[in-house]
């Protein structure tokens, strides 16, 4: 649609000021509009008037990736969090073609550097993410602004903010490449268009050199950005420091990890100049770096009103388990919430109804309005802690050997599973996360429900065995392992009634402030273990999540109490309770990467629940769905592909490819 000004809607975000009166009738949460400049002839047009140089302004931002929308996120369905029904779902989406090993240098999938993407019927190639694009417009941007002589209208207050948020972008479209494609090239500037073509040609330069000149472009924009939003009404989701300063701590917590400093991989990896891309030799300093990079950011954060989320004001009377559930699931849900960091409004989740079924009371069932597509695995429910917070493996006081066995739920589980209900061991004595991020056959799945009344309000039954609400059945949407992703359905979207659902959509949270308290714990225990700086850290995300701290839990639950005395095991705690905090949000995939344990992680099996079953007996039986394979170096990174390694003769492929 067009405004009357002839603004281009490319997505719905923010609203920005000078847009807001003419763009009544958007819904009150889109707080800016992404806008691109449609009408503009020349550059120099671009950046008469500061109207104009607005547009350009929001063109930049346009760019950002739709992380909250698992078809343009290649993190959310790449890696082992969600499967997707083997006889219908996979042929179209391309990140979970890349979870089933079919990526390729020929025609890649999540093709970024391409700027375009296959899927659907017949591999389609639709227009994606550009990238590249995205630089160029940002380098456009930054050497006009940096022109006084253009904008004469634009104070010089805002003309510098302006100027950092464009280099923060400029920073991000970078580090979004670093992270999938290891070294690239690094566009400073732009090359004319009338140069003689050979001049565009552009050699990717090595890690260290991409870091470094990522970090100080985020250096750069922090000096000129404001320190928080201050028309909340209009500007939610534009950059400020605590944005900066918490992707420079993710940059460098990656560049200090494994997989970018000193990886062996990698040690022949040169470009065709035989200059080589990697640093062979491991450098603790990065580690370091990392660490106080993750704390500014944790400091300017809490200086500026971020917080872990907590439920409060309950008008409802719920019970403690509901509300420690809360605290887990409006950590991401809640609209702009105490947690997020930054919020990026280029996309609210659209994907409730590929996460959740049909359920009992009423609730539509109409399985094309509540698919529940989207299925965790096995393997990651039973990552999830025990009730007493330490890995069912490890935990000495409870049996999970036997975790298909059946079980009858009864009342002192009534607010975790339906009392009465039989369903497997599995489900029994976990932690609060797991009933906060799983629905399952028999689970509870608590929802705002205005027409409900007492403690109960909105509590609602999965039913999920062949040909019940929420099992299979269906022609094309069911769950193929027989859980589904709770975590990021709002608790205040509408279920109730024969109506299709309605949503309460909420801005991805692409960075929430218990992200960068692991990001610190992380980066802390490898420089100084013995501080006891990192138990604290991850004790704060523990205590949210309704836990004992790690030293409690493990000296009293755990068949290796000691565990977090030694750096390797504490390593080994932090990274699971990272992957446990931030499931389901696409960080799993890039965390396992850097790591360097995607080998150990994405070569199990996926299993599930035989969801074809009518009962107890035949519903309860793992069974086998599919052999991951992730090939090491290779599957560390993206191929470019053939057609811009053929047409480019300074670039090289990455390895393996």
């Amino acid at each position: 649609m067009k405004t009357s000004i002839n603004y281009k809607v490319v997505n719905r975000g923010l609203l920005f000021a000078a847009i807001f009166a003419l763009t009544t009738t958007l819904n009150s949460c889109r707080k800016y509009l992404d806008v691109v400049p449609d009408n503009i002839s020349t550059i120099d047009n671009a950046f008469k008037l500061r109207v104009e140089a607005e547009k350009f302004l929001f063109t930049c931002y346009s760019y950002l990736p739709k992380n909250g929308d698992g078809w343009y996120n290649a993190g959310m369905a790449s890696a082992d969090e969600i499967w997707l029904p083997q006889d219908d779902q996979t042929h179209w989406h391309a990140a979970f073609r890349i979870a089933q090993g079919q990526q390729n240098v020929a025609d890649p999938y999540f093709n970024e550097w391409a700027g375009w993407r296959k899927g659907g019927t017949g591999n389609t190639r639709y227009d994606h993410q550009k990238i590249w694009n995205a630089i160029r417009n940002c380098n456009i941007f930054l050497e006009n602004m940096a022109d006084m002589t253009k904008v004469p209208d634009i104070n010089p207050a805002e003309r510098s903010r302006w100027i950092g948020e464009v280099l923060f972008l400029k920073a991000y479209y970078h580090y979004y490449m670093l992270r999938m494609y290891g070294p690239i090239p690094l566009i400073t500037k732009n090359v004319p268009v009338e140069a003689d073509p050979a001049s565009s040609y552009v050699k990717r330069a090595p890690v260290d050199e991409c870091v470094s000149t990522i970090t100080s472009w985020l250096d750069s924009s922090i000096k000129l950005l404001p320190e928080r939003i201050q028309n909340e009404n209009t500007e939610l989701g534009r950059v400020t420091q605590p944005i900066a300063l918490a992707v420079k701590a993710k940059l460098l917590v990656m560049a200090a990890s494994p997989l970018f400093n000193g990886n062996p991989d990698f040690v022949n990896f040169k470009d065709k100049d035989g200059i080589a891309l990697f640093n062979p030799t491991v450098d603790p300093d990065k580690w370091a770096d990392a660490r106080d990079a993750a704390k500014a950011a944790i400091d300017a954060a809490e200086a500026n009103g971020f917080a872990l989320y907590y439920y409060k004001n309950d008008i409802y009377n719920l019970n403690t388990a509901t509300k420690t559930q809360l605290n887990i699931r409006n950590a991401v849900t809640e609209r702009w919430g105490s947690e997020t960091v930054w919020g990026n409004s280029q996309m609210y989740f659209p994907n409730e109804a590929l996460c959740m079924p049909p359920m009992t009371r009423g609730s539509n069932t109409n399985r094309f309005q509540l698919q529940g597509v989207w299925a965790p695995p096995i393997k990651i429910a039973k990552m999830f802690y025990s009730s007493n917070g330490v890995p069912i493996e490890e935990d000495k006081t409870f049996n999970f050997t036997n975790y298909d066995q059946l079980r009858t739920a009864t009342a002192a589980e009534k607010y975790y599973i339906e009392p009465g209900f039989v369903t497997a061991r599995l489900n029994f004595d976990r932690e609060p996360r797991f009933y906060a991020n799983l629905g399952f056959d028999g689970g509870i799945w608590y929802m705002k429900d205005g027409n409900a009344t007492g403690s109960d309000n909105g509590t609602y039954y999965v039913k999920a065995k062949n040909v019940e609400s929420a099992g299979f059945g269906h022609f094309t949407n069911w769950s193929e392992t027989g859980y589904f992703v709770k975590k990021l359905v709002s608790w205040q979207s509408t279920t109730a009634g024969t109506a299709a659902p309605v949503w309460r959509s909420y801005p991805w949270p692409e960075v929430r402030l218990a992200d960068l308290y692991l990001l610190y714990a992380e980066a802390e225990n490898e420089v100084n273990p013995a501080s006891g700086i990192a138990i604290q850290y991850v004790d704060k995300i523990r205590e949210r999540a309704g836990l004992k701290g790690v030293v409690e839990s493990w000296t009293n639950y755990s068949s290796n109490p000691s565990k977090y005395s030694s750096q390797a095991g504490l390593r080994s705690i932090i990274h699971r309770e990272r992957t446990l905090e931030l499931m389901f949000e696409g960080q799993r995939f890039w965390d396992l990467r850097r790591w360097k344990e995607a080998p150990d992680e994405l070569n199990k099996d996926i299993t599930g629940w035989s969801v074809q079953g009518k009962t107890d007996a035949t519903y309860y039986k793992e069974k086998f769905i599919f052999s991951q394979r992730f090939v090491a170096p290779r599957d560390y990174f993206w191929p470019i592909g053939n057609y811009d390694t053929r047409r480019n003769p300074l670039l090289v492929e990455n390895p393996g490819w």
